[in-house]
């Protein structure tokens, strides 16, 4: 991954004037903390570097906005992966292999374009999924009883007990994660991504179909 503090790309120094000399002249001042600016920072602690740097380099930004979408989809991220490496690795799926499973389990039999919708992936991933774990002996196929050129999948036995086994697994360490608030703060958050979801409706957001 390109470091984020690193000058951009440029023809070297000393070269003839033109075009790069304009070019170099439209790059804003990186500022006094030079090209050692992001020593130190992770992943999560990049949040309050981009947000800082961004003042600099673009004055007048919504600095508040660009914190709040960078931390939600950082920690997102973060719990994400803790997740499948802790629980869905370990019984030998993705996370996107979860998701497909967990439809299924939640809502039992399901046809192929519905779990894309409820899943939030394209049907493609659905049916890619789909055949591994078939070939895992956690699902199986048929065709849709409303249309012959629909395909509904559903839980083995086996699929059915890998996914209780693994259902209290997930909630156990979901939470670890919940613990890291108070009731009340856990609440709040909920209540304000319930908030954030619903804006997610909105005309100009875009959204898999």
């Amino acid at each position: 991954m390109p470091d984020p503090a690193a000058p951009p790309a440029g023809p070297a120094a000393g070269s003839a004037s033109g075009p790069a000399e304009f070019a170099a002249s439209a790059v804003p001042d990186r500022g006094p903390d030079g090209p050692d600016a992001a020593a130190g920072v992770d992943f999560l602690s990049f949040v309050d570097f981009a947000v800082r740097r961004a003042a600099e380099l673009q004055p007048g930004q919504d600095g508040a906005a660009q914190r709040l979408i960078l931390l939600l989809n950082r920690v997102a991220s973060v719990v994400t992966y803790d997740l499948e490496s802790a629980v869905h690795r370990p019984h030998g799926w993705t996370w996107s292999g979860f998701r497909l499973l967990n439809v299924l389990y939640l809502a039992g039999p399901t046809e192929g374009k519905r779990i894309a919708a409820m899943s939030g992936m394209s049907r493609a991933a659905v049916s890619s999924l789909a055949n591994t774990l078939e070939k895992q002996g956690l699902v199986t196929r048929e065709q849709a009883a409303h249309d012959g050129r629909a395909v509904t999948l559903r839980l083995t036995a086996s699929g059915e007990a890998a996914m209780s086994a693994a259902y209290r697994e997930h909630n156990a360490r979901e939470r670890r994660w919940a613990d890291g608030l108070t009731e009340a703060e856990c609440e709040t958050l909920t209540a304000l991504l319930g908030k954030l979801a619903a804006h997610a409706t909105s005309d100009w957001v875009r959204r898999r179909d």
